[in-house]
């Protein structure tokens, strides 16, 4: 079927009072960016909806890429005729037959009509008659159904002309992006992170990753599937930025204190003081880590509480309650399952020690950190030494705040 243009329904923000413009407005500029590859489509606001009319764009591929736009709670392609009862008529039968292959014995329909506009002659009560009683003589497998049809035919008629739809599409609804403030992402190679990462752009924030790497034990490779899968991610977001920490120093000299059980814990306290340090420097309001409780030994209530102390920031963690199948389907719905779990380990799968302790004290832990006398210097050189990647939907990524040229970068890593 060829329709006229699509109706976007925004979410729960709606009920948010002063800050709906706001929130509108965000995604009119997100929308408005997402429709630059196809000329022919162009976007109104009318009555707290937004419509795309599709100016002979393909619907399905819009469709597509605008359900994934955060705040959108669903779709409809809509075909437009005008305001005039015969030609409404006409359009709705044309329209149920363009969908007569969907049709079964004992299929239900009813049709709600809604007069937007008071001028026009019939009543909304009346057109659902004028409108079902010639698509019901045409069809003899429908039967009517007023309270759960299996279709539902909506007619809005309006000064301007008369919309005609049926589907509801689901989107992915939430916040628009970055309407609830920036946090900074912890974003490992596995599974888990990237969700968190989605996750949390789906409730309004914008999100800037953190990626750290310990050369030569991880590899090329490794960074590269990273920088894959916030590319992955970016496809969401528009935009992402990934800052990319060198981690080698401060992770060999954990190595060395003949503490391994406790390696994992001490690892994730100074990755979160650094990630702090990225927060404040790029005005971050929070840090986002991938947990989910239990799942791993630094996931345990006790761990992540001596952890979580590393920081002053509010730490979110997203997926604390979902289990592993839970977090792997949202990863294959969102792109990025098959990166994860390409197999080229992170800085801190490498290190995990044969029985790490998943009841960490604390006060131990702060006495070990207190013999380390550099690990404050060493914190601060990595955030120094910090490499920025931006990454645009669809695009290639730049390094935009590296002290080294690109070539250097690639000899260091070769």
């Amino acid at each position: 079927m060829k329709y006229d243009m699509l109706l976007l329904r925004f979410g729960e923000f709606m009920l948010k009072g002063k800050n709906r413009a706001r929130f509108e407005k965000t995604i009119i500029t997100q929308v408005r960016s997402l429709l630059k590859p196809y000329p022919g489509a162009s976007l109104r606001k009318e009555f707290g909806r937004l419509y795309v009319d599709l100016g002979g764009e393909s619907h399905t591929e819009l469709i597509a890429v605008l359900k994934r736009v955060f705040g959108v709670t669903s779709i409809s392609p809509v075909k437009v005729t005008p305001s005039e009862t015969d030609q409404i008529v006409e359009t709705a039968v044309a329209f149920m037959d363009e969908r007569e292959s969907e049709f079964k014995d004992g299929t239900t329909f009813k049709v709600n009509a809604r007069r937007v506009w008071k001028e026009f002659p019939n009543s909304s009560h009346e057109m659902n008659h004028l409108v079902g009683s010639p698509i019901l003589r045409k069809f003899q497998q429908l039967s009517v159904d007023v309270r759960q049809p299996d279709i539902e035919l909506r007619v809005e008629i309006r000064d301007q002309g008369t919309y005609i739809f049926s589907e509801v599409i689901s989107a992915v609804g939430g916040f628009p992006l970055g309407t609830n403030g920036k946090a900074m992402l912890l974003l490992s190679g596995g599974i888990d992170s990237p969700v968190a990462a989605w996750s949390s752009m789906r409730r309004g924030l914008e999100v800037e990753c953190v990626h750290f790497y310990s050369y030569p034990f991880t590899s090329q490779r490794a960074k590269e599937k990273v920088i894959d899968l916030a590319r992955a991610l970016a496809d969401h977001a528009g935009t992402i930025k990934l800052h990319l920490v060198p981690f080698t120093e401060i992770q060999t000299a954990f190595t060395q204190l003949g503490q391994d059980n406790l390696i994992i814990t001490l690892m994730r306290r100074s990755m979160l003081r650094i990630a702090t340090k990225l927060a404040e420097r790029e005005r971050a309001l929070a840090l986002i880590t991938g947990d989910s409780l239990g799942q791993v030994a630094s996931q345990t209530l006790p761990s992540m509480n001596v952890i979580g102390r590393a920081t002053d920031l509010p730490l979110l963690r997203p997926l604390v309650m979902m289990d592993k199948q839970e977090i792997i389907t949202l990863s294959k719905q969102i792109g990025t399952y098959d990166i994860s779990i390409l197999p080229y380990e992170d800085c801190c799968t490498l290190f995990v020690p044969k029985s790490p302790t998943t009841n960490p004290n604390l006060r131990i832990v702060d006495k070990i950190e207190a013999t380390m006398s550099k690990l404050p210097e060493w914190v601060e050189q990595a955030v120094e030494k910090t490499e920025t990647i931006t990454l645009h939907a669809g695009e290639n990524f730049m390094i935009t705040n590296q002290q080294d040229k690109v070539n250097d970068m690639k000899e260091e890593w070769f």
